[in-house]
Order: C-alpha cells, then sequence, then structure tokens
C-alpha cells in the first residue's frame, strides 16, 4: 500500500502518513507560536504604534480586538466556505496570511491599513486554530492526539510568554516595525515546512458550515462543555490580562523580576501540557473538572498571600502549569465528543474562547478599576469554579448520552 494513502476508519476521510506525521505537527506548532505572537505583540508596541500613525493609544489599541472579532468570524464560517478544498491547500493558505499580514502591518503608511492587517490575522487565526483539533485528529494516531494537542500547545505558551518582553526590546533596538518584520521569516519558514510535512487531507465529503456549528449546541454534552470552556476561558483572562498591575502595586515586584516570573510562568506552562497529554487517554473528564477548580484556588491565594513575592511566585507556577494544560483536555473532549464534526466543532470552540477571552478582559477591567483587584480575582476564581461545575455536568451528560 502507498504510505502515502494509508487510510484510518475511526474518522471520517483521513489519509495520513505511516508512521504518523510528527513533522507535521511541529510545523504547525511553530505556525501557531507566530500566530499567538503576532496576536499580543501590540500590547507592549501601542505606544510608538500610536505616536508614528498620529492616533491615541486607544485606538492603537483596537489592532488588537480587531483580530479577536475577524478570528470569531472566521471560525464560525470557515468550514463552510472551504467545503470541498484540500485542508493541506486551506491550511498553507492560512500560513501564507499570516505572512501577508505580518508584511502589510510592517509597512502599513496608516491606520487604515495597519487595521486591515490585523484584521487579516484575525482570519488566520480563526481558520487556522479552527481546523487544527481536525487535522491533528488525522495525522496521528488517536491514542496520540493528547500528545499532538499538546505540542500545539506548547507553542501557544511559549509566545504567550515572550511575545510582549520580545516585542518591547526588539521595539526599542529596531522600531516597532522592525518587531512585527521580525516575525515574517519564522511565518514563512512554517509555511515552507508545512507544504513539504502535510500530506494530502481531502476534505471531508458531508457539507459542514454555520448551521452545523450551532446545530452541535443541541447536543447536550456539547452545549454544557462549550460553556464551561466559556466560563474556563473568562476566568483565566479576567484575572491573567491585569496580573502586571497586581504585580506592580501589590507584590512590588522588579521588572526584572516580573519578567523572570512570566518566563517561569510560560516553562511551567510547557511542561504542564506534555504533563497533562499522558493522564488524558483515562482521565478525561477528572482533569477538566478539576484544573478550573485548582486554578481558582490558585486566585484566591493570590487575593491572600498577594503581598508575599515567594508565595506569588509559587502560586504563579501553579497557574502557569494548570491554565496552559487546560486547552489540551479541551481540544482532546472535542476529538471524542465531536469526531464526526471535528472541523465545525473546531470553529465552534474557538468562536467560545475568544468570546470568553474579550468578556473576561472587559469585566475584568471594570471590576479593576471600580471596585479594585481582588474583586477581578475573586471574580476570576467564581468563574473558574463555575466551570469545574460545568465540565462534572458534561462528564454526566455524556454517560446519559453513552450507547
Amino acid at each position: 500500500m502507498d504510505q502515502q494513502t494509508l487510510i484510518r476508519t475511526d474518522v471520517p476521510v483521513r489519509s495520513i502518513p505511516a508512521p504518523a506525521a510528527w513533522g507535521a505537527v511541529l510545523a504547525m506548532a511553530l505556525c501557531v507560536a507566530v500566530l499567538i505572537a503576532s496576536e499580543f505583540m501590540p500590547v507592549s508596541l501601542l505606544s510608538p504604534i500610536a505616536s508614528d500613525l498620529g492616533v491615541t493609544e486607544g485606538r492603537a489599541g483596537q489592532a488588537i480586538s480587531i483580530s479577536g472579532i475577524f478570528a470569531v468570524l472566521t471560525s464560525l464560517f470557515v468550514a463552510n466556505v472551504t467545503r470541498g478544498i484540500d485542508r493541506r491547500l486551506v491550511l498553507t493558505s492560512f500560513s501564507l496570511m499570516l505572512v501577508v499580514s505580518g508584511t502589510v502591518v510592517t509597512f502599513a503608511p496608516d491606520y487604515l491599513v495597519l487595521m486591515a492587517g490585523r484584521a487579516m490575522l484575525g482570519v488566520a487565526i480563526g481558520g487556522f486554530w479552527s481546523m487544527s483539533t481536525a487535522i491533528i485528529m488525522r495525522l496521528v494516531p488517536k491514542s496520540s492526539v493528547p500528545r499532538g494537542l499538546a505540542m500545539l500547545n506548547a507553542g501557544n505558551a511559549i509566545a504567550a510568554t515572550i511575545s510582549a518582553p520580545l516585542a518591547s526590546m526588539l521595539g526599542s533596538y529596531i522600531g516597532w516595525r522592525g518587531a512585527f518584520f521580525a516575525v515574517v521569516p519564522l511565518a514563512l519558514v512554517s509555511l515552507v515546512w508545512q507544504w513539504l510535512s502535510l500530506p494530502s487531507l481531502p476534505s471531508a465529503k458531508r457539507i459542514e458550515g454555520p448551521s452545523n456549528v450551532f446545530r452541535l449546541l443541541l447536543r447536550p454534552q456539547v452545549a454544557i462543555g462549550m460553556a464551561s470552556i466559556l466560563f474556563l476561558f473568562a476566568g483565566q483572562f479576567a484575572l491573567f490580562t491585569y496580573l502586571r498591575p497586581f504585580l506592580e502595586t501589590v507584590t512590588s515586584v522588579s521588572i526584572s523580576a516580573l519578567s523572570l516570573l512570566l518566563l517561569l510562568m510560560g516553562l511551567a506552562g510547557v511542561a504542564g501540557t506534555y504533563w497533562i497529554s499522558r493522564l488524558l487517554q483515562s482521565r478525561l473528564f477528572s482533569i477538566l473538572g478539576a484544573i478550573p477548580l485548582v486554578m481558582a484556588g490558585i486566585a484566591i491565594g493570590l487575593i491572600v498571600f498577594g503581598s508575599s513575592a515567594t508565595a506569588t511566585a509559587i502560586l504563579l507556577v501553579g497557574w502557569g502549569l494548570f491554565a496552559t494544560a487546560a486547552p489540551v483536555g479541551w481540544g482532546t473532549w472535542l476529538s471524542r465528543t465531536m469526531a464526526d464534526d471535528a472541523e465545525a466543532g473546531g470553529g465552534l470552540q474557538v468562536a467560545v474562547i475568544q468570546l470568553a477571552i474579550t468578556l473576561g478582559a472587559s469585566l475584568g477591567g471594570l471590576l479593576f478599576d471600580n471596585a479594585g483587584w481582588r474583586m477581578t480575582f475573586l471574580f476570576a476564581a467564581v468563574l473558574l469554579t463555575g466551570s469545574s461545575l460545568l465540565a462534572v455536568a458534561a462528564w454526566r451528560s455524556t454517560k446519559r448520552s453513552a450507547p
């Protein structure tokens, strides 16, 4: 049998190489790292962007929100728009869009062109993430799916940790445009690597689109699971978004100590993704319920011990360990619960996560400004506890629906 057309029958239309295409998974992980780094780079470059383009910092900050909006829209419609097209071509097209986006932002002559480039980035983020779980399911054996998802989220953890401080450092030496352009070569490497390592991945014959995305919510276990994901990410970003002002004003850490803490959180997150992937085969719902509960406990711990630098450092390393591992668990849940609708399910999951991040950061910010950091962290703990309870409810619903 031709090694390029080995077909697995546990999921629809999955032609993969034998053995599993770990090179393609690594290429996807690199692309994820570049996507996430590109998404959050403006956080530390708002002032020079605003000054150069002649806009306020508030308007410059919309470069972050517009990418999130387009990511949500793309994640809901991508399966319908691309039906019938080889997934290898679709995925590499989003990677190409990442390259173009970085180039457009780098040479943007005005604010509108900058926003157009950021909108393109949102399309790349929404499309790539929506299809990532479904494609991982086709590239590796079923038993290795958690490991493949862990590799993707390791790239996510590293990029989320280093993007802001690295962009700040690069911006001070080569300007904000140079900082944005620095990711373009990495995006090109990822694009070429994916093109060479991904096998042909024909689209499923069944039509998947927005109607299928929303129809998934009619399944009780899917609706409850997505609600748990919403609460998880809203709670996570209600706290994480305002971590720096908390550390500077409450814990009173220096800039160098702050950078070290963020690095330790990122390294703990990388470790967490691999650690959790080994347990998901037999303890999926236990992990999905335990992670947000532990994170809620950490949020309470920060309220109680936030003035202690040592205690805060320990708690934040724990936060990095568990928070970064959570998406691996929910990606594995998606691969099992919606194996026949993985692309539509992935689109729905990405939309829910992007919405949750926006809601969590916005509501957390309102509380931070008007009620103080303690109420913000308490709000995060309540949301995370709700996520844990909903994960248990999703497990019970899955048991009831099992044949």
